[in-house]
């Protein structure tokens, strides 16, 4: 499995709109600019995240998105399946042959869970708490 630029870039876009939106909105040239990202292509992202219920855009000059739930609401599986679809790596071409069947079931399914479990198991505020404590750490450690 390889997640695109398109999944990479906007769940960096999205934990930056957590981050830097407070009260108020985003503005999608803010977040490209912070996180080095072209504005072509976020429109494209947050035009599929605001389609999906994930994020709400708001017009005008003090513009931008923001978050359309809490962020302790929205996980990684539900950011990753609008930006990528189907996570899966299982071999859907059936279980004609013994290794197929085996791999399957022994190696795919197995990653499946796992990536399933972590996409589903986090949140963007989860995300948030361990940049920011990430950052304590750093801070810390330079005393």
């Amino acid at each position: 499995m390889k997640i695109s630029t398109k999944g990479r870039y906007g769940l960096r876009a999205l934990i930056d709109l957590a981050m830097n939106s407070g009260d108020g909105c985003a503005s999608l040239s803010s977040i490209s600019q912070r996180q080095d990202l072209s504005l072509n292509y976020l429109e494209s992202i947050f035009a599929s995240l605001k389609r999906a219920g994930i994020v709400i855009g708001i017009a005008g000059a003090q513009g931008g998105y923001v978050l359309a739930r809490p962020a302790n609401e929205i996980t990684l599986q539900n950011i990753m399946t609008v930006l990528e679809g189907d996570m899966s790596v299982y071999d859907n071409l059936g279980e004609k042959t013994k290794i197929r069947s085996f791999l399957n079931r022994n190696v795919w399914d197995v990653i499946d869970r796992s990536v399933d479990a972590v996409l589903t198991g986090t949140t963007l505020e989860d995300v948030l708490k361990d940049i920011e404590a990430q950052q304590v750490s750093v801070d810390c450690s330079g005393l």
